[in-house]
């Protein structure tokens, strides 16, 4: 017979948390963007999400993807950061914001890798794509791009350039952005610092285009990353990410009316997602938060226990106090190995979305020799004559 266990519980001896209701209901942040998505990076918390999943013009924010594509290459030994890279008649011919590169060039990857990054150079991305492209082409490029961004899990994203220059059908979700900057800082840790450039004097020809657009860097609020973007299809959009202690937050604004109006709202949004939240821990790893009932063990519970410490974000205001719940299907039946999954806590704070946290055995628990076979068919027999024929299972 296996059923469904579900047993509220209260974490007071683990953690300082009691089950009740906030008393403080968290004040959502009124963005005025026309999508937006704002996400907690360890606790993989989603603070924020509006028209998340609608494919947009993401304008030069989609230059992520290329330098994604690029880091990649030079990891793998393909490309090396100082292998020159010639300029071809289409790459130049780029209008907007370029490093005003011209078929005489051959430019160092490091450069354009920075000509992309803090100068936004839609030039520079065309010498990277035409490198690294399966066919030599751009648009070669760019269905390679839209490949290995469903690999990424960036379902909404389809590319029909290197630069974001506009395009019918060249498109990314806000959702997709941020799974983008995610895997950006996590799988190039050693490329990463290079967002927060401020300023990159390429040859000395360009003097009105040194200064990354990212107005978020020059803020004392932990802001390290990533891209802006704009069309005039697209608004004005950016992709950030901030570090206050041992928090990271990354958020993607699009179709914001002007530069003003997206700095205001990226601070704002970084200042709120900070404040408005704490990150608190519920329950220790190896400290049992429920017992499990146990068929034909040597031992009639197991322990339920975090593998690692359980952490997760609050309203900052809303006090310590969360709902939680232990759910597992049993009784669970013997051998079982301690680190074996056998359960979820499920935590419902109030205003964020539920969470699913595993919970394994805390203990080996073998199987029972014959006295125990012998109780447990007592029990059973037991159950079926005192609730009838018809709820035995």
């Amino acid at each position: 017979m296996t059923i469904r266990f579900i047993s509220a519980t209260c974490f007071g001896a683990l953690a300082g948390l009691w089950l009740a209701s906030s008393t403080t209901a968290l004040q959502a942040f009124e963005t005025k963007a026309r999508a937006a998505y704002v996400v907690d990076q360890g606790t993989n918390t989603v603070l924020l999400s509006k028209n998340a999943d609608v494919p947009m013009p993401p304008a030069s924010m989609s230059k992520l993807m290329t330098l994604y594509v690029a880091f990649e290459a030079v990891r793998d030994g393909r490309l090396t950061m100082d292998e020159r890279l010639p300029v071809s008649e289409h790459a130049m011919s780029y209008k907007g914001s370029t490093m005003f590169l011209d078929t005489t060039d051959r430019v160092r990857v490091e450069d354009l890798l920075r000509g992309i990054i803090v100068l936004s150079g839609n030039d520079a991305c065309a010498v990277i794509a035409e490198a690294l492209s399966p066919d030599g082409t751009e648009a070669g490029f760019a269905r390679y791009m839209t490949r290995r961004a469903r690999e990424l899990g960036m379902s909404e994203s389809t590319f029909m350039n290197s630069n974001g220059w506009p395009d019918q059908g060249h498109e990314m979700s806000v959702r997709d952005l941020a799974i983008l900057a995610e895997h950006l800082i996590e799988d190039f840790p050693e490329f990463y610092p290079m967002f927060s450039e401020q300023e990159f004097a390429f040859d000395g020809r360009a003097p009105s285009n040194t200064r990354n657009r990212n107005p978020l860097l020059q803020l004392d609020i932990g802001a390290d990353g990533l891209k802006t973007g704009h069309t005039q299809e697209a608004g004005y959009g950016l992709v950030g990410s901030a570090k206050q202690g041992d928090r990271r937050v990354i958020f993607v604004i699009s179709g914001m009316n002007s530069t003003p109006e997206r700095a205001e709202e990226s601070e704002a949004i970084v200042n709120w997602a900070f404040r408005q939240f704490t990150k608190k821990t519920i329950a220790r790893e190896g400290l049992a938060v429920e017992q499990a009932e146990v068929w034909m063990g040597d031992s009639p519970t197991v322990g339920l226990v975090p593998a690692e410490n359980l952490e997760i974000l609050l309203p900052a205001l809303s006090g310590d106090a969360i709902k939680a719940e232990v759910v597992y299907t049993g009784p669970v039946t013997a051998p079982i190995q301690a680190g074996q999954q056998l359960a979820e806590l499920v935590v419902k704070p109030e205003d964020l979305p539920e969470m699913r946290l595993p919970l394994v055995a805390q203990s080996d628990v073998g199987t029972g020799g014959f006295p125990v076979k012998v109780m447990t068919a007592a029990r059973v027999l037991v159950k079926r004559f005192l609730n009838g024929p018809e709820d035995a299972t």
